[in-house]
C-alpha cells in the first residue's frame, strides 16, 4: 500500500471512530439550553490535537499514519466549528444572546487554556 493510500484509509479509521465517539457522547449528556457535549468534544479534540502536535514535533520517528489517523481522522470527526456556530445561532434565537456569546467565548479561551496546558504537560512527558 502506497503512503498515501495508508494515509487515506487511515484517516477513514480515524473519522469513523471520532464520529461514533462524538455521536456517543451527545448521546450520554443531557440537552438543554447550554451545548455541553460540543464543548466537551472540542476541549477532548483540542487537547488530543495538541498532544498529537507536541508528539509529532519531539518524536519525528512516529508512524508516518498517526497524524492522519488521529489529527485528521478522529480529531477532525470528534470537533466541530460549525457545530459551535449553529449552537450559538440557535441560542440567540431562542433569547440567550448572552449565552451564546459566553458559550463562544468559553469554547475559545478553553480550548486556549487546554492547548497550553497539554503542551506543558507533554514537555514534562515526552522530553
Amino acid at each position: 500500500m502506497s503512503p498515501r493510500a495508508a494515509a487515506l484509509l487511515a484517516i477513514a479509521i480515524g473519522g469513523a471512530i471520532g464520529a461514533l465517539a462524538r455521536g456517543g457522547i451527545a448521546e450520554a449528556l443531557p440537552t438543554g439550553g447550554w451545548p455541553i457535549s460540543t464543548l466537551i468534544v472540542n476541549i477532548i479534540g483540542t487537547i488530543l490535537l495538541a498532544a498529537v502536535a507536541a508528539l509529532i514535533a519531539w518524536r519525528p520517528s512516529l508512524p508516518h499514519w498517526f497524524h492522519p489517523l488521529i489529527a485528521v481522522g478522529f480529531c477532525g470527526s470528534l470537533t466541530t466549528f460549525a457545530g459551535i456556530q449553529v449552537e450559538a445561532l440557535v441560542l440567540m434565537r431562542d433569547g440567550g444572546s448572552a449565552t451564546a456569546v459566553l458559550y463562544v467565548v468559553a469554547t475559545v479561551v478553553l480550548g486556549l487554556v487546554a492547548v497550553v496546558a497539554t503542551r506543558r504537560a507533554m514537555a514534562r512527558v515526552i522530553r
